[in-house]
Order: C-alpha cells, then sequence, then structure tokens
C-alpha cells in the first residue's frame, strides 16, 4: 500500500519532499509558511468552469456572452477579453499588495490562505490577476477560474470554488462620450478630499457617470441570470481595492441573496499597472453560489461529484437551458459494461436494447451510456460497447446482485437481438 501511495503521487506529480514541493510541475522550497494539503493539491487542473456541460461552465458562457453582446466595437465585435486558464499559483505581491490589502489584514492569514511558501499561494480570488492584465494593456477583461480558501466543508462551503471577475478602464473621451458639452470635463481633480461618493483624485462626475454605468451592467447581468422581473438593491460596502464600493442582492425564494460586490478601482491600482489616464469599475461574483440558486443544487459538494446521475443532468449545449436539479440516489452506483457485435442484418436498434434492460434489472438501472463504437478494418462488423450505471434509489446493491442482473441482461441480449457478445 506504501508504495502504491508515493506512485500514484510522483505519477501526479504532486509529491512532497522534506525540502520541497511540486505543485503543477512546479518545485517550491518549503517554508513555515507551507500549509497547502494533498487534498487540495489534488483539486488543482480539475478546471470545472471550462469542463464541457458542467453548470459552473454554463454560468461561466452565460456571463461571458452577456458581456460579449454587452460591450462591442464599431464593427460589432466585442471588447472583452476573457482569460480562464491562468494558473491559480501566485506570489503574495500579487494576491495582497498588487490590491493594497494591507500587511495587517486578516485576509493574509495562514489560516484564511493556503500557502505553498511564504511568497507563493493558491490565489484566495481571482482579482489577483487584475494589476497584471492591466499592466499588459488590457482595459476590458473578464478573469474566471478557481480560487482557494480555508474553509469549512458543509452544504454551502467549501476550500475550493470559482469566481468570475470583471474590469472595464475608461478614457476621458469615453466617459464622457455621451455628454452634449464634454469640454471642460475632467477625469480628475488634483485637490480633491476623499469622500463616501469618490476617491480624492477623480471628479464627482467621472465617478457618477462610470458608477452608472456599472450598476446598469450589472443589473441586466442579474436580469440575464434570474429574469427581468427579479428585484434588485444596492447595499454600500467597503474594499481595499475599490472606492465607492458595493454588493449588488437579488430578492430570490423569499430572501435577499448577494450576488457580486463591485466598485470604482483604487487609482493607486491603475497608476501603479501604468494605466493611471484611466478610471475604472470592477466587480466580481462567485460561480457555486450562481449555479446552486439557479438550478436549485442544495450541496455545494455536487459540483465535484463525477456521478454521471449528476452530470448528465446538465448534458446540454445551450448555456440558457434553465433545468432544476433533481436528487440522485444516496446510494452508491455499481458500473459494468457490456460489448457485443451488431447482426450483420442491420436489424438492431438501441431502443430494443434499453427495453431489455428494463424489463431484466427493475428500476436497478440508473443510467446506459454508449461508451464505444468500433468497425472491425476487415470485416467491417460493428461493435457496441456500453457502461451500464446500477442503482437503486431505496437501497444499496451488492456487486454479486449487480452480476447476476447484468449476465441475465447479456443472455437475453443475445437471445433476443441476435447479437454476439464479445
Amino acid at each position: 500500500m506504501k508504495s502504491l501511495v508515493h506512485r500514484f503521487l510522483t505519477t501526479n506529480a504532486e509529491a512532497r519532499t522534506n525540502n520541497e514541493i511540486t505543485v503543477l510541475g512546479c518545485n517550491y522550497l518549503r517554508d513555515a509558511w507551507t500549509n497547502v494539503s494533498l487534498n487540495i493539491i489534488s483539486k488543482l487542473g480539475r478546471n470545472l468552469h471550462v469542463t464541457q456541460y458542467h453548470p459552473l461552465s454554463h454560468i461561466r458562457q452565460q456571463i461571458v456572452n452577456y458581456f460579449y453582446k454587452q460591450f462591442y466595437n464599431r464593427i460589432g465585435n466585442s471588447i472583452f477579453s476573457v482569460h480562464d486558464n491562468i494558473s491559480p499559483i501566485v506570489t503574495t505581491a500579487q494576491q495582497f499588495d498588487s490590491l493594497l490589502i494591507p500587511e495587517d489584514h486578516p485576509s493574509r492569514k495562514k489560516t484564511d490562505c493556503y500557502y505553498i511558501n511564504q511568497n507563493t499561494l493558491l490565489r484566495a480570488h481571482t482579482t489577483a490577476h487584475q494589476a497584471d492584465l492591466i499592466s499588459m494593456g488590457l482595459n476590458n477583461f473578464l478573469i474566471i477560474g478557481d480560487v482557494y480558501r480555508k474553509d469549512e466543508i458543509d452544504r454551502v462551503h467549501y476550500p475550493v470554488f470559482h469566481q468570475a471577475d470583471g474590469v472595464r478602464l475608461c478614457t476621458v473621451q469615453e466617459v464622457f462620450s455621451n455628454t452634449k458639452d464634454p469640454d471642460g470635463l475632467r477625469l480628475f481633480e488634483h485637490r480633491g478630499v476623499e469622500s463616501s461618493e469618490k476617491q480624492g483624485c477623480h471628479t464627482l462626475e467621472s465617478v457618477k457617470i462610470m458608477e452608472h454605468e456599472l450598476k446598469n451592467t450589472l443589473i441586466g447581468l442579474a436580469q440575464t441570470l434570474f429574469g427581468k422581473d427579479i428585484r434588485c438593491k444596492w447595499v454600500e460596502q467597503y474594499f481595499p481595492f475599490t472606492h465607492p464600493s458595493w454588493e449588488l442582492e437579488v430578492y430570490y425564494k423569499d430572501q435577499w441573496l448577494e450576488l457580486l460586490g463591485c466598485g470604482i478601482i483604487r487609482q493607486e491600482i491603475l497608476q501603479s499597472a501604468g494605466a493611471g489616464e484611466r478610471i475604472g469599475w470592477a466587480f466580481g461574483l462567485g460561480l457555486e453560489r450562481l449555479a446552486m440558486c439557479l438550478y436549485n443544487i442544495p450541496d455545494i459538494r455536487l459540483f465535484w461529484s463525477k456521478d454521471s446521475g449528476f452530470l448528465n443532468q446538465f448534458k446540454f449545449e445551450d448555456p440558457n437551458t434553465m433545468v432544476q436539479y433533481k436528487p440522485i440516489s444516496i446510494y452508491p452506483q455499481c458500473k459494468n459494461d457490456v460489448s457485443f457485435w451488431l447482426p450483420e442484418d442491420g436489424s438492431y436498434s438501441p431502443n430494443d436494447f434499453y427495453d431489455i434492460i428494463q424489463d431484466v434489472a427493475n428500476h436497478r438501472v440508473e443510467q446506459v451510456i454508449l461508451k464505444d463504437v468500433y468497425t472491425h478494418p476487415v470485416t467491417k462488423r460493428v461493435s457496441h460497447c456500453y457502461t451500464i450505471v446500477y442503482r437503486h434509489m431505496e437501497r444499496t446493491l451488492i456487486k454479486r446482485e449487480v452480476n447476476k442482473v447484468h449476465d441475465r441482461i447479456k443472455q437475453h441480449v443475445t437471445e433476443c437481438l441476435h447479437v454476439t457478445v464479445r
């Protein structure tokens, strides 16, 4: 068993040594700050937000599609770029310093974050990449990815979840493009005083225009996700990296639900990133929270399930498809494969195969999946391989029982459909 565990860790390039830890193929020196666990490391690379047909991927695509349609240039192309494959390994400078998070802020503690070492950690929010992308010259972008925070594991908390961040930066011409008489209007004032309405460096008129665009954009996003009649309200909030700042809440299932946080980006961040001549807004939201509401998923841990009973409920192409999650059985699955050559006369019908399974298994089969189709290169005979997923809704199936049912299915298929079981 010891050698098996060692081989597993080494094969997946996530092994620890006395002095080093390897994460996503890179070696890092361990120190007193190292606290990332093998369980957390095992989640790296799953990328649920870009996994086809995963509910989080559907939510991601809805958000992306909304911003593509909302902001476009004169020839109709979206001005927003999407960054959903950035490594979750960041420096403390990216995670905290670039966002003006104070040295003594509790979010820096080992009890809140997963540190690889004192200077490197797994990102706790996708905002950690904001300054880097602005430094690259990007003015309108979305960042979507997995984030890692120490937390309890229950129905609504999990140490790994997914976020979407958005940033929009504007020049003085863009801010006042719809103003009848823009002459003399400015983004900045040099002796201004910070108030609850604005930062000291900004003019009130520039902030109000940006605030109006930000709030209209995000209410439009909420209406796209929840329906045009959704009730919304704004709550003033504090974030180190934006001012003024707000949370958007929506009234859902008879209660107010916090949907996202947003605000006007601190000008020091833009100045340091080389975009000091612009003013900007930003927002951030959690994908799991949205998916749990929209699909009525009761437990955040379900997103990590590999259970086909869960995943196949979201197997659709249109991300706007509205489905309500149907609880899967609490009893475990059993899977058996069956392969057979189809009759050469073309008489085989998959529906006949399914009918036989229904008759023999008597509600003990949850799903049948066509796993493989093979054509013999010489004889040209066609073979199908199916995975039959067994699960009873009221009790645990033992393997011996499943094997007996499976053998009976193979026998009946051979007799009734004139196939040759492989």
